[in-house]
């Protein structure tokens, strides 16, 4: 009963050694004992460059020294995505971590916003947004603690090298006794009764076995995409961007706290500014666009000198029918992929690798656990991929066939839904799990080019005078306060200055 559970990750990047860091850094060598598996021969995608603000609690969560972690991994900081070009063409708008403006007791802000324009006000929603408003003016601090403040209320995530920081995860979970093993997988041994994996050969004729496997292995899926019953379900006819370039540059221009990502012919570029270089690339759709068109677009439209050819990364949207099965759980780009639009894929696998520790098992493993753990990830997954798909559904660009094709898209009812409710009175949906708040939805709904027809008409409980005050007292003090913070670039050399410098091996994360 008191036996560690023997736990066994296939596979290195960011989602091995995230995996490995948190079940080492949380867990004590009395409740488990952590081993990973991977190949310097076996390449790693190395998405990541661009995370969520979820990022900082996680690396919180199993004792990762913020300013240690973004010195040693070229880090900067993120308030938000700017999206150019989307809703149509000349367009430009952020999607911040943060709120807009402040709720008029049960009341959403924007609910006021809209009642003012209606009223003959031609107020910016941006003007509402701390976060937007330092983004778009280069500057950075944390966010204060007092939560009366109107520095208070936004958060923030990073920008850094995937490369690096998976090295900075494998110190820090070998320092806290995960082992590391070189080595390919080339066989899987199951129990003849249960259909568990008893063991893994590599192929130095080791064999190693576990009660619990970990599939990290990218989108070959090694472990989990063994069983023919647990297919993967394809969410291209939604996402049909399939392909993305990836190539750094040299750092050149604005060194601005935000990623930027702009509509191209058949899909998007990413711009992603990290201390000694910018992450680029181009997430496009394969039956749009030759791969030599949008090579050629990518490098035409680079901030500084590139420091290398583009890389080629194929992916097909989508997600395993199962991520656990048996003593079997697959994490990362194995348990399934959502085109890096929105930065989520780290944030899916920080939940997969939260959860697994809220449900952590006892050997035998309990289905139920399974189960709940299956049902968390799919509620995941679904509400990211809605997410995704509003960004290229929304939009009156008639300049490319790749844009018409998506703005005719049948999508999901439960995103029409959002759209639906949205549109009639400015509805957005509240929800306990799953990624993306109410201000999250509102940024990309207005970006976009909706706007709601109606309004909550309990807001016209308060004087026309008196909310007209607000917004405009709430607008003043957010940009005076802003014009007082520090540079992003002073404030990132004072606070955690490169450790490292770049090699250019370690240059093709992409946007995730």
């Amino acid at each position: 009963m008191n036996k560690p559970l023997e736990i066994v990750v296939v596979g290195g990047g960011t989602a091995g050694w995230m995996s490995a860091a948190a079940l080492a850094g949380v867990l004590t060598r009395q409740q488990v004992s952590v081993r990973l598996v991977e190949s310097d021969e076996i390449g790693t995608v190395g998405v990541g460059e661009a995370t969520l603000p979820q990022m900082k609690e996680f690396n919180d969560y199993v004792g990762i020294i913020e300013s240690d972690m973004m010195r040693k991994t070229n880090a900067s900081f993120k308030l938000g995505i700017e999206f150019v070009d989307w809703g149509n063409k000349g367009a430009s708008y952020i999607h911040p971590f943060g709120a807009h403006g402040k709720p008029t007791g049960s009341i959403a802000f924007h609910h006021q916003w809209v009642r003012a324009l209606q009223a003959g006000r031609s107020y910016n929603i941006e003007d509402f947004s701390y976060a937007i408003v330092a983004a778009r003016r280069n500057k950075f601090e944390f966010p204060a603690g007092d939560q009366t403040a109107v520095n208070s209320t936004y958060s923030y995530a990073y920008h850094f090298d995937a490369t690096l920081y998976a090295r900075f995860l494998r110190d820090f979970a070998e320092a806290r006794g995960a082992r590391r093993t070189e080595g390919k997988v080339v066989d899987v041994a199951l129990h003849p009764e249960s259909g568990d994996i008893a063991s893994i050969k590599l192929q130095s004729g080791e064999s190693i076995t576990g009660d619990l496997f970990i599939d990290c292995s990218g989108f070959r899926g090694l472990l989990i995409g063994r069983d023919p019953k647990n297919g993967y379900e394809d969410w291209s006819r939604w996402l049909p961007c399939d392909t993305a370039l990836a190539v750094p540059c040299a750092r050149a221009g604005q060194f601005a706290p935000h990623t930027r990502s702009t509509a191209r012919e058949a899909g998007w570029q990413w711009r992603i500014p990290l201390q000694s270089r910018t992450g680029n690339g181009y997430v496009f759709s394969s039956a749009f666009i030759s791969e030599d068109a949008a090579a050629a677009a990518l490098m035409e439209n680079l901030d500084g000198a590139p420091l290398g050819d583009p890389r080629l990364i194929r992916f097909k949207s989508g997600r395993r029918l199962k991520s656990w099965r048996g003593n079997c759980l697959s994490i990362g780009l194995a348990s399934g992929f959502l085109e890096p639009l929105e930065s989520t894929s780290i944030y899916l696998v920080q939940m997969a690798i939260v959860n697994l520790l809220k449900l952590f098992p006892r050997n035998p493993i309990d289905p139920i656990l399974i189960s709940e753990f299956n049902r968390l990830v799919d509620l995941e997954y679904e509400r990211v991929r809605d997410f995704l798909i509003l960004h290229y559904y929304v939009n009156t660009r008639d300049d490319s066939e790749f844009w018409k094709y998506c703005r005719n898209m049948d999508v999901p009812d439960s995103l029409r839904e959002k759209i639906a409710l949205f549109v009639h009175r400015g509805h957005i949906e509240k929800y306990k799990d799953g990624l993306f708040a109410p201000p999250s939805w509102l940024s990309v709904f207005l970006g976009q080019g909706l706007r709601p027809k109606h309004y909550d008409r309990l807001a016209d409980n308060m004087e026309m005078s008196a909310m007209i005050e607000g917004l405009d007292t709430v607008r003043r003090s957010i940009r005076e306060r802003v014009q007082a913070m520090p540079d992003h670039d002073a404030f990132v050399r004072d606070y955690c200055p490169a450790a490292v410098s770049d090699r250019p091996h370690a240059m093709m994360g992409a946007h995730a």
